[in-house]
């Protein structure tokens, strides 16, 4: 993509998303990802019912007399995206890519993220990790990382999902709020990791998939590809034992995840490349609060 195109694209993106942002997710958003807890603020002399596990003894001991800590709540969150930019979200049969998809949806959280003064960081992740960059604030920061979700080429096509999650448990030290976005098209478990992730941060799954993968046009004799491993095979989609062995396999897969996410202990939410992902994550929004 030439750089014209890329910032043509860069502000079509700003333009949709930030709105979005701004209209329909601030409040929810706000609401559904706490901050990290209570820190400090500032010390008061000691009244009846204050717990003793609060008393400051440093100040105490300076003024003879006891002190507690006051504590508030911390409002101001770390972000990180999860970005799967592994060769099958380069997919897509309906209005758009797996991927295109996927940057939207980035790009609205970016937005949402720092109109509530959060900080915002990325990992792009294949079979490996691919690229991080560190979470900081403002919209030149956003800017980058939409360029980036853009413009990124992977070294690999392959995905493990379970290497991408225990890099956020090794490189994120303070417990944030983890999007992870992919389709999950992983042959290995990271039940296991994902819940070691999601013990130490708050980790919410975001997947989105192509509706052919779940259910197969009856157009007679196709060929197809994986993109992650580049094996080729014909399907004759006018049989119908084809076409219900697809959905079988399909639901199976859904199921194996679901089961992921339930043990695992996080919020997860798919949505379609041709649905409306603004409905999806209201209403994922809406159950956290």
């Amino acid at each position: 993509m030439e750089t014209s195109d890329i910032l043509k694209r860069v502000r079509q993106i700003e333009i949709k998303t930030r709105g979005l942002s701004a209209n329909i997710f601030a409040g929810e958003y706000h609401s559904a990802f706490k901050g990290r807890g209570m820190a400090f603020s500032e010390v008061r002399e000691y009244q009846f019912g204050d717990d003793i596990r609060d008393i400051e003894w440093n100040v105490t001991a300076r003024f003879n007399k006891p002190y507690v800590k006051v504590f508030e709540e911390e409002r101001e969150l770390t972000v990180m995206l999860l970005v799967d930019v592994s060769g099958s979200l380069n997919f897509g049969t309906t209005t758009q890519m797996k991927r295109d998809m996927v940057t939207e949806i980035a790009a609205t959280l970016a937005f949402s993220a720092i109109q509530n003064n959060d900080k915002i960081g990325v990992i792009f992740f294949s079979d490996r990790i691919e690229k991080f960059i560190p979470p900081k604030k403002g919209r030149k920061h956003i800017l980058f990382i939409i360029r980036e979700l853009l413009n990124f080429q992977p070294e690999s096509p392959h995905t493990d999902v379970g290497q991408a999650v225990e890099y956020l448990t090794k490189v994120i030290k303070r417990r944030c709020t983890a999007f992870l976005l992919s389709d999950f098209m992983d042959r290995r478990d990271f039940r296991i990791p994902l819940t070691v992730a999601n013990r130490k941060h708050d980790v919410v799954a975001i997947q989105v998939y192509d509706r052919r993968i779940a259910e197969l046009p009856d157009v007679g004799l196709i060929k197809v590809r994986d993109a992650e491993t580049g094996y080729e095979r014909f399907l004759d989609t006018s049989s119908r034992k084809v076409r219900q062995a697809q959905a079988a396999w399909w639901k199976e897969s859904q199921d194996r995840l679901r089961d992921t996410f339930t043990r695992s202990n996080v919020d997860a939410v798919s949505i379609r490349t041709d649905q409306d992902y603004v409905a999806s994550l209201m209403s994922l929004f809406a159950q956290r609060i």
